[in-house]
């Protein structure tokens, strides 16, 4: 086997491992590599320090070229994310579903936001099933309410 095919192969496993991986990274090390393997194949370079030498350059070359364009195209979006809060104070106002009755004022519930039960604290009587918004994140419980928030601006 050619060492040509190795540096091609090398660069294709990259390339394809890109799909397993999140960090948009291993694809510039798959291009260096492919072209590595092509410049080796057509006869331009030989020597195995400028081999690396090249696959470094390309590499590098295209990661910092490409890399923040092509990131974006593997991110999600979200239109009603706000970017600029702490993770914690963007459940403030989210919509929340009761799974453990919040009893007689009595305080202690559960929630589920977003898939994952929560420990949860409320003046208001909720049953399980009823629907409540946060109000308060403490890290490991929420704080919610019967009532939606409203923005009053005053």
């Amino acid at each position: 086997m050619s060492i040509a095919l190795i540096w091609i192969l090398v660069g294709v496993i990259l390339i394809i491992s890109e799909l397993l991986l999140t960090s948009v990274v291993a694809v510039f090390l798959g291009i260096g590599a492919i072209v590595t393997g092509l410049l080796v194949h057509w006869g331009l370079i030989d020597d195995l320090s400028i081999q690396f030498a090249i696959f470094g350059i390309i590499s590098l070359a295209t990661l910092m070229l490409a890399r923040g364009r092509i990131k974006r195209w593997f991110t999600g979006y979200t239109a009603d994310e706000d970017e600029t809060r702490p993770n914690f104070q963007r459940d403030i106002g989210a919509r929340v579903t009761v799974v453990k009755a919040f009893n007689h004022g009595a305080g202690r519930g559960r929630v589920v936001l977003n898939g994952v039960q929560w420990d949860a604290f409320s003046e208001d009587d909720l049953q399980i099933g009823d629907t409540a918004w946060v109000v308060a994140n403490e890290g490991i419980q929420l704080t919610v309410q019967k009532e939606r928030m409203t923005n009053k601006k005053t």
